[in-house]
């Protein structure tokens, strides 16, 4: 799927909330060639500005043997290990230092990016620099499990599109045999990964720009009741991708990034089945909760080809089928399709639309 880079920064900005404001973009984006490039910008900005305004510290505890007693002094070292004979004691000192997990993980991310084939030599050297300027903080190798160590507070929230990009280059480095260098792989051909930034980005879109629907993700039960004992506990939840509740309506939305959006067998293309039935059943539950409220719901994909839009009522829900078309030039024309969709709901019947 080719997309314009431009278009890909905002697609990633929304998706980690950092909203773009219009047409500002930041320095270099628009000349970045590919998404690796495009990644190394987006880091070496957002590393500079976090270090113009100072890293995150944290408190890290050890023991030292010392002859200028600091923190807490531990008797029961100092007596077994008989420092006073040396003229020190043993001590816990709790120090404050730059040396923390999501630092480490920054640090690693540009060590990363730099190795990356195809990187350019200024952008390779801008990633050096900021290493250099984190020499405090420990060299570590990236796992995907360090990202989930990561706590964030209210005050180290601008660190939470940083990681969110620095575990995207984890998920896409390709190592070399050697070891010494890595690839990127082409994450826009990874339908599980995409999937969760189009879903984010979707959401986080329609919860900064418009103020009609409230917007958030919901977690429901099935209306199952269990007939036996051995029953209880074992309908899993479901979770929803986007719902948009106002007083005059709820809209439930599917966000699917897929390669060929409809499925074809010889004729003409038809909505899959699987997405289609999940649809229905969040919109049966979330309808449940207001029931005086018309539920309806929405498919998006990006698109892929011509653009698609298919329309259609499903016992009392309308449902819309709809593919994006993010390779226009004009953002705003993205921007002004998107605020759209949830206005398109509450027209004439299918069946009038036909009559007419």
């Amino acid at each position: 799927m080719t997309i314009p880079i431009r278009n890909l920064y905002y697609l990633f900005c929304y998706a980690w909330q950092r909203f773009p404001d219009g047409p500002t973009v930041d320095v270099g984006v628009d000349s970045s060639p590919d998404l690796p490039n495009l990644f190394a910008r987006i880091l070496v900005n957002d590393a500079h500005r976090l270090l113009r305004r100072g890293v995150d510290r944290g408190y890290r505890a050890f023991v030292e043997e010392t002859r200028a007693p600091r923190g807490r002094m531990l008797l029961d070292q100092i007596v077994k290990q008989q420092t006073l004979r040396r003229g020190a004691v043993v001590c816990a000192v709790d120090e404050l230092t730059p040396d923390v997990v999501h630092n480490q993980i920054l640090k690693a991310t540009c060590r990363l990016l730099a190795r990356t084939r195809g990187i350019h030599l200024n952008l390779t050297h801008e990633l050096g620099v900021i290493v250099q300027r984190l020499q405090a903080v420990s060299d570590i190798k990236l796992s995907a499990g360090i990202f989930g160590r990561v706590q964030l507070s209210r005050n180290t929230g601008q660190y939470r599109p940083l990681l969110r990009l620095c575990e995207l280059i984890f998920k896409a480095r390709l190592p070399d045999e050697e070891g010494s260098a890595s690839s990127f792989a082409d994450i826009l051909k990874d339908e599980t990964v995409m999937s969760a930034v189009f879903e984010d980005f979707l959401r986080n879109f329609y919860q900064h720009n418009q103020s009609q629907f409230t917007v958030g993700r919901e977690i429901m039960a099935w209306d199952a009741t269990p007939m036996d004992e051995g029953s209880v506990g074992r309908v899993p939840i479901m979770e929803t991708d986007i719902t948009l509740r106002s007083r005059q309506r709820t809209i439930v939305m599917d966000a699917k990034f897929y390669k060929e959006m409809l499925v074809s067998r010889g004729g003409p293309g038809k909505v899959r089945s699987g997405h289609l039935y999940q649809l229905f059943a969040y919109l049966e539950h979330a309808g449940a909760k207001t029931p005086h409220l018309p539920c309806d719901g929405a498919l998006l994909y990006p698109a892929v080809g011509d653009p698609i839009t298919l329309r259609y009522r499903v016992r009392d829900h309308e449902v819309l089928v709809k593919s994006i078309d993010l390779t226009k030039d004009n953002w705003q024309d993205i921007h002004d399709d998107l605020l759209a969709i949830p206005m398109s709901f509450g027209g004439p019947s299918p069946v009038d639309r036909l009559a007419a």
